[in-house]
């Protein structure tokens, strides 16, 4: 039976809420973390598939009946597990992601990882699978990877059409990093500055440049594939200028092209015949756009760094090795700390837009080699280090401790992706089982 159009119109006013509702004191700010790494076989280092007796649907099933955690299913089949405001939830690939509830300082958020890493080891260690902080699949390609059996992730790879799509649903794994606001203006001066910081530190935390069994000629293929999977979703949102709002992020987010929406019945694929305003002035088929629509929609938006009622800052490689929260501590003291966003702010004057678009194309392949305007990226990482050390050191908390991984790198001008691939060439002797070893835990 069709569904017959009796709601009003969606107003932008109801969608404008979602993020003026996000303003929090400055007092409650906390930090948090999504956290994906890659399940491999630890005989084989291929990709762990979703469904066979030792894969990663077992995995969860597992896990839930030993650590009383809940399952989260689509047409009833696992693809998650939560627990209270914890979530394990599966990317479509199988990548496995921790998404923890943000909490007042990066300690409590280690903490929680710490004890659901020691919690869950055992559990992948009887289906002999291991969790690679890296990039991309170090040997399986997305010609091998099974999506999962969500719906949305199906009809999302039947519509990207960028190139490298298929790889960065099956094969990536990266780490978000979500930071609060206290009102309009301070989200959008916390959105302009994190975007402008994004490709800098795409390029330091680089890792993954062996895909497939081979070096691949780039510092972050993750990077890469997002570059080539939709460019009506995915990039920067405008110019970052300074006179940016909620409404014209909305207004983005609007004008992109819809790839489906759920009703009763299941997904209903809309695969870009229409744009979310598009949508809400004449629907789709017999179809009217409400609130969860844009929720969805707003969803399946992928730029560098995404509007909520949070700012979700996307673009970094997986990492291990105490680097995950060198990421959160970066972003923690410049954006937490006026004085340090004025300070970046004074670093990047000189550089336009079309500088920063620029430098997220020459990223992934030199990193730290890449140059803006006149200068190495290299150099402006370092000066980028400084004054995230100096805020925090000045916030008195003890975080400035998690800079120590990332220094060990960027002050001497390389990133994690150099070290592997030297030792690629060298002691390694091209062997993957060396890289996993290097990158499992």
């Amino acid at each position: 039976m069709a569904n017959i159009k009796t709601q009003e119109k969606l107003d932008k006013k109801e969608i404008l809420k979602l993020f003026k509702n996000g303003c929090k004191p400055a007092g409650e700010h906390k930090i948090g973390i999504e956290y994906e790494r890659l399940p491999i076989f630890s005989v084989t280092s291929k990709a762990a598939d979703y469904s066979s007796e030792f894969g990663v649907c077992n995995f969860l099933r597992s896990f839930a009946r030993d650590e009383n955690w809940d399952y989260i299913t689509d047409d009833y089949n696992i693809i998650g597990l939560k627990q209270e405001h914890d979530t394990i939830t599966l990317e479509p690939g199988c990548q496995i992601e921790l998404s923890i509830k943000p909490e007042f300082t990066i300690d409590a958020l280690k903490n929680k990882i710490d004890a659901l890493d020691k919690q869950m080891k055992p559990v992948l260690n009887r289906s002999s699978i291991s969790l690679l902080n890296y990039g991309v699949s170090p040997l399986s390609t997305h010609k091998s990877i099974n999506l999962i059996p969500k719906k949305r992730y199906h009809i999302m790879a039947k519509y990207l059409w960028g190139i490298l799509s298929d790889v960065m649903m099956r094969e990536t794994a990266g780490i978000q990093c979500c930071i609060d606001f206290e009102s309009e203006e301070d989200a959008m001066n916390k959105f302009r500055v994190a975007n402008k910081l994004v490709p800098f530190m795409t390029a330091m935390f680089a890792n993954s440049p062996i895909r497939g069994g081979v070096e691949t000629g780039y510092k972050s293929f993750r990077a890469l594939s997002w570059l080539n999977t939709d460019n009506d979703r995915c990039g920067f949102v405008g110019q970052i200028d300074d006179k940016f709002s909620f409404e014209e992020y909305v207004d983005y987010v609007l004008e992109s092209p819809m790839i489906f929406i759920n009703r009763e019945s299941g997904a209903i694929p809309v695969n870009g015949k229409v744009n979310f305003s598009e949508f809400i002035e004449n629907g789709f088929e017999d179809f009217d756009a409400n609130l969860d629509d844009f929720k969805l929609h707003a969803n399946l938006y992928f730029p560098e760094v995404r509007l909520r009622n949070f700012v979700e800052i996307r673009n970094h490689d997986c990492v291990g090795k105490g680097l995950q929260y060198s990421i959160l501590a970066i972003y923690k003291g410049i954006l937490y700390n006026h004085q340090a966003m004025s300070e970046i702010e004074e670093l990047f004057k000189s550089f336009e837009y079309r500088d920063f678009s620029e430098l997220r194309y020459n990223v992934p392949k030199s990193a730290l080699n890449a140059r803006i305007g006149k200068f190495f990226v290299k150099d402006i990482a370092k000066e980028i280090l400084y004054i995230a050390e100096k805020s925090l050191i000045g916030m008195d908390t003890g975080e400035e401790k998690y800079l120590d991984a990332i220094k060990e790198y960027t002050l001497s001008g390389i990133t994690p992706a150099d070290v592997i691939i030297r030792n690629w060439n060298g002691l390694w002797n091209r062997d993957i089982k060396k890289l996993i070893k290097y990158v499992s835990g």
